[in-house]
């Protein structure tokens, strides 16, 4: 008997692996959607009981330690204190009519259920959901305080908004963060990189870099080349945009911007405008990183000029999170004073 041709036994052989692959994915979320109910549900027992009165007890007191230990011994892992307590707080702030995704994991909620703040963590939650983080991901934008980066400047709507909604890209100033913090580049404080550096540190750390950026960023080179009238120009590092159909082009400066580093760039983005964009293509929209801001010269230097050309800072450390959540605090204070 023989065998099927080779192109045939290949195209079988890709069928089964990809029909097993989606299976094997399928049952990965079922099993997560199962384990997020169950969770919950265990969250809802132990709230129900301690709000019974039951747990006023001396044994009450110490019910989670007493459960963990109970339930380790029944049913094996799974069931420590900590665990426990993610649970009941699982169900705490996801109530009936309000309960958990099932697009994220059990890893995922821990993490969220670590933030205070309600519209906090609903903007991370939502976050998280919209651009598919990873748990280490979330981790990230967490430290670097995001939320907070991006509510900085909104009044009480806009943090609202963006709270419930998470961060939608509608409009070219929806990509911008302030500041950009590149803490994952590591550069020692004593240090300070070149703009070549800097660049090159950058490129070698994209993946980051992307996650940084925000979703809908597409790499498409470095020192990218272009020639007007024999002379050459490099845009520092360039991409397309995915949701806004648009290049982006990223100039790096490590001192202050010159009013001739912002017309530097505003003749990068009229060259992209009418010799690389193709039909469907929007306007580019050009944004110099820089680590020190003059606000007027920048005001100045822009007057009437190209509205998606952004002057904006970047830090290569941590950003303080307590003068962001003051800041955020004055805002909200400000907001009810008026009200």
């Amino acid at each position: 008997m023989e065998l099927e041709p080779i192109d045939g036994y290949q195209r079988l052989l890709g069928q089964i692996a990809e029909a097993y692959t989606r299976g094997r994915a399928q049952a990965l979320r079922a099993v997560n959607t199962q384990l997020i109910e169950t969770y919950w549900l265990i969250g809802q027992y132990i709230v129900e009981f301690e709000q019974e009165g039951k747990a006023k007890s001396t044994y009450g007191q110490q019910l989670l330690k007493n459960l963990s230990q109970d339930l380790k011994r029944q049913l094996g892992k799974g069931f420590s204190r900590s665990n426990l307590v993610y649970m009941r707080l699982l169900y705490q702030h996801y109530p009936i009519g309000q309960k958990p995704s099932h697009q994220l994991s059990w890893s995922h909620y821990v993490e969220l259920l670590k933030i205070d703040d309600d519209l906090e963590r609903s903007f991370y939650e939502k976050q998280a959901i919209a651009e598919r983080w990873s748990v280490p991901e979330l981790k990230r934008q967490k430290e670097t305080a995001l939320f907070l980066r991006l509510a900085a400047g909104k009044d009480k709507a806009g943090i609202m908004k963006l709270a419930q909604r998470g961060q939608l890209v509608e409009q070219p100033s929806d990509l911008l963060r302030d500041p950009y913090v590149f803490e994952f580049l590591k550069i020692p404080e004593s240090h300070l990189p070149s703009e070549a550096q800097l660049e090159s540190l950058l490129y070698d750390h994209l993946q980051q870099f992307l996650l940084e950026l925000g979703k809908g960023f597409t790499f498409v080179g470095r020192q990218y080349r272009i020639t007007i009238n024999n002379t050459h120009y490099r845009v520092d590092l360039v991409f397309y945009h995915r949701i806004l159909r648009c290049f982006v082009l990223l100039d790096l400066k490590i001192n202050e911007v010159q009013h001739h580093d912002i017309g530097q760039m505003n003749l990068y983005m009229g060259y992209f405008a009418n010799e690389e964009n193709v039909e469907g293509d929007n306007p580019p929209i050009g944004i110099i990183l820089t680590r020190n801001k003059d606000e007027l010269l920048v005001e100045y230097a822009t007057y009437q000029m190209n509205s998606q050309l952004f002057v904006q800072k970047y830090q290569l450390y941590l950003p303080n999170e307590e003068e962001l959540r003051r800041e955020l605090t004055q805002i909200w204070q400000m907001e009810e004073g008026h009200e």
